[in-house]
């Protein structure tokens, strides 16, 4: 059996419980003998800064750089609200990105034909929906300087966050979009706001060149940023792999999100660059959901969204792509047979809590296999 090494960050509020649960499907593919997993864990976010004074620790953050991938699972809550900025629950992650330089976030937006009532839209807009956005993750108006607020006197203040590309960090957000395609039906959409932005006038211009050269058998689109929001409201289904900046992707990405049903059930990856001798890249695992303080500890969050996340790291990272397939598999049974928690419960459905669903996804799991 091979044997892969992970290190868990659970974070606060819902986190734990969800990677518990994650814990336990690594102990079924083990016991499958399909693969085994050396699991390291610590700490991020608030319970790192109770235990630190920082989101997360010098020394966690090198079994971070040392894994081969990272499962993350949620920070933040009202108990850290006072925390300075630089030290705030947030930061653990924002420091895990830019250090393991995860440029590359990957949001699937995945409507399950159980759950297209659960949209906000109609049925027929939403079911089969399965959209791949590709956000650049360590650029953009996020990082970029100068990022200040300045007194300007009369009463006044001035806001600055500064929008910053480099050609190179184009090209390498659309290569990936680009190799994930090849995998998929083959088109790419890139949205910009070209007709406003000088960054987007670049973007466009080098996502265009790297599509040209470098991928001639994919179409490709481009799309300017507002009006894609309103696209996939409208007709998300035109879409399937979705590139675009920090900022816009963050916005696209909720949205997209929510076409689903729940926040609760979509995963993501953040990768970085492949090492030049290896080839394997830094990634990091997570939800898309929050800590949810307002259900930690009482067996109700949804773990759907970080056993999912626990498949991205299957297909991503350990080139796992049957066992991926598995888990995808697992999840969608599950819900067909009417198991919901209670952040996506419909009329006439069996409500369960955290354990009863792992209980279910592993039941399935052993049935897929046999």
């Amino acid at each position: 059996m091979a044997t892969h090494n992970l290190f868990m960050l659970p974070g606060d509020g819902i986190g734990p419980e969800v990677i518990g649960q994650v814990r336990r499907v690594l102990d079924w593919f083990k016991e499958s003998g399909i693969a085994t997993f050396n699991v390291d864990e610590g700490l991020v976010g608030g319970c790192a800064y109770d235990a630190h004074g920082a989101a997360i620790s010098d020394a966690d953050m090198d079994k971070a750089m040392a894994a081969d991938a990272v499962l993350f699972g949620a920070v933040g809550g009202p108990k850290w609200d006072g925390v300075d900025y630089d030290v705030r629950p947030e930061a653990g992650l924002l420091r895990l990105r830019k250090d393991l330089g995860l440029f590359a976030n990957l949001r699937p937006a995945i409507c399950y034909p159980a759950l297209a009532d659960a949209s906000s839209l109609k049925r027929e807009v939403v079911e089969g929906l399965d959209i791949l956005i590709v956000r650049e993750l360590t650029g953009g108006v996020y990082f970029g300087e100068p990022k200040q607020i300045t007194d300007i006197g009369n009463g006044q203040k001035r806001a600055v966050d500064t929008q910053v590309y480099d050609t190179y960090e184009i090209e390498r957000i659309v290569r990936v979009a680009c190799e994930l395609a090849r995998t998929r039906n083959k088109k790419v959409s890139s949205a910009e706001k070209r007709n406003v932005m000088k960054s987007g006038v670049l973007w466009n211009e080098v996502a265009t060149r790297i599509a040209a050269e470098e991928y001639p058998d994919l179409e490709f689109e481009h799309v300017l940023a507002d009006n894609c929001a309103m696209q996939l409201v409208r007709n998300p289904k035109q879409y399937d792999v979705l590139v675009t900046d920090n900022l816009f992707g963050d916005v696209l990405s909720d949205i997209a999100a929510m076409l689903t049903g729940s926040l609760g059930m979509l995963p993501s990856a953040s990768l970085g660059a492949p090492d030049e001798k290896t080839g394997v890249r830094k990634a990091l695992y997570e939800p898309v959901h929050g800590s949810a303080p307002d259900i930690a500890g009482q067996g109700l969050a949804n773990p759907i969204a970080m056993i999912a996340s626990f498949g991205m790291c299957l297909r991503y990272s350990f080139n796992m792509g049957e066992a991926a397939d598995m888990v995808d598999q697992a999840i969608a049974n599950v819900l067909a047979k009417g198991l919901r928690t209670g952040d996506i419960m419909q009329d006439g459905m069996t409500e369960v809590g955290t354990e009863q669903m792992g209980d279910a996804l592993i039941e399935e799991l052993g049935a897929l296999a046999s």
